[in-house]
């Protein structure tokens, strides 16, 4: 076996996702403070409720500009922290979201009932009717509240991802219902110029960040590159891989272990969006993404045409080398997840063991090539084949494989259950968090 002397540890330095966690905590700080200042700059009602439900409002209004930020894919962020733990921040700050408009719509209802000496619904219809801006609020708070019921579990399971991404657009119209509700009523809004000025550069901000990240990019991109299919190859019964070319594809700041949304734009797929990782390191000269049959569109992949365009999103993903700590690494991938574990094993400097865990070894996607890189990069390989149980990734045989494993830096990818029971072996082993990097590939909204 060839061997490679240890590469440099990576610096000490502040680490990317703990400066971009940061620096997102300390804007949404930064913002809390303004909006409190200036809620307070503008007057308190008479009625506390009231006080209260302005507030709620006002608090909602900067929740809902937050997740549009975490939600808009833009690079720097997303490099950084990574598509699915941004995806994370934005469900649970929507369920904050939710409370919060609900905590403002009741408050205010009460309040204003209590001086007006009725019940609170009939206080809302009247407000609804005869007060500008109230009834867009009431039609933003019932979209979000049908977007909030259908992005819970039990109900995003059993919807297409097509069918909750249409029903989810429907929060950019409750968006802008909210902003004009604000410019309407808001006492903050119009207390003064500079308020005012902030709230238009805050939402301005938002959306800017949407448009940017999830329209001109994406559609810039394509037209730089023209994307379109060079080749198709089958690695297995049940695995193909896509080779796409383009133009000027040095200038595509793409990563090994990051990956595109693809859209295959023939008659029948252009509308289907699918997250495959690349499955070698991005050369300057073609990409090339392998994907397992799991289902209609990932089953027809194979049967694409050379020179079928390609719409691609992308690329994101925090899975990459830019999150090293340790000079040595250990690649430990389930099934298709080798794919961007392979191209990771390219790019990597320094000694690495992979381990490739498959049920058998005509599971084993690409392990030829695998095999041939290992040897070029003087890096170990292990294949693990055998049913879930027993555990043969359990601690004692992960150790055994990799005694320093603590000391290394150790890249996983592959389905959930198996990243959920190395997970829970690597804290086992003692592996510090900030030496485990993972990243779960799937469409976010």
């Amino acid at each position: 076996m060839t061997t490679v002397p240890s590469a440099p540890a990576p610096s000490a330095a502040i680490r990317p996702r703990a400066v971009a966690r940061t620096g997102l905590y300390a804007v949404l700080a930064a913002n809390a403070a303004v909006v409190a200042l200036f809620f307070v700059q503008a007057g308190f009602a008479s009625n506390a409720l009231i006080v209260l439900g302005r507030l709620a409002g006002l608090y909602g209004a900067l929740v809902m500009a937050f997740q549009l930020v975490l939600v808009a894919r833009l690079p720097w962020l997303d490099r950084r922290i990574g598509m699915d733990r941004l995806t994370g921040w934005h469900r649970w700050t929507g369920f904050a979201l939710l409370w919060t408009l609900l905590a403002h719509v009741v408050f205010i209802a009460f309040g204003y009932a209590d001086g007006a000496g009725v019940g609170p619904i009939t206080e809302i219809v009247d407000l609804a009717r005869t007060t500008e801006g109230v009834l867009r609020a009431v039609v933003a708070l019932g979209l979000i509240l049908v977007v909030g019921a259908v992005s819970a579990r039990f109900a995003r399971r059993r919807l297409a991802y097509e069918t909750w991404h249409f029903i989810h657009l429907y929060a950019y119209v409750a968006v802008v219902l909210a902003f004009t509700h604000q410019v309407a009523v808001g006492t903050s809004f119009t207390s003064s110029s500079v308020a005012t000025a902030y709230w238009y550069a805050l939402w301005g901000a938002a959306l800017g960040s949407v448009l940017l990240g999830r329209v001109v990019l994406p559609l810039w991109r394509n037209q730089r590159h023209r994307f379109r299919v060079s080749a198709v190859v089958p690695e297995s019964d049940n695995v193909v891989s896509i080779h796409i070319t383009g133009r000027d594809l040095d200038r595509l700041p793409a990563q090994a272990g990051q990956f595109f949304l693809w859209r295959f734009l023939t008659k029948d797929r252009w509308w289907q969006a699918n997250p495959f990782s690349l499955s070698a390191a991005p050369d300057g000269r073609g990409l090339r993404l392998t994907a397992k049959a799991a289902g209609e569109g990932s089953a027809a992949l194979r049967h694409l045409k050379v020179g079928t365009r390609v719409f691609a999103e992308g690329p994101y993903g925090a899975f990459t080398t830019l999150h090293r700590t340790r000079a040595e690494s250990v690649l430990i991938a389930g099934g298709v997840g080798v794919t961007p574990i392979r191209a990771l094993l390219e790019e990597l400097d320094g000694h690495a063991v992979v381990i490739h865990r498959v049920a058998s070894e005509r599971d084993a996607v690409l392990h030829d090539e695998l095999r041939d890189l290992a040897l070029a990069k003087g890096a170990e390989l292990h294949l693990v084949t055998g049913p879930p149980v027993p555990d043969r990734l359990a601690p004692r045989e992960l150790a055994a494989l990799v005694p320093d494993i603590a000391d290394r830096d150790v890249f996983l990818c592959g389905p959930p259950p198996m990243m959920t029971a190395v997970l829970r072996t690597l804290g086992d082993l003692g592996v510090p968090k900030q030496q485990i990097h993972f990243e779960r590939f799937s469409l976010a909204g």
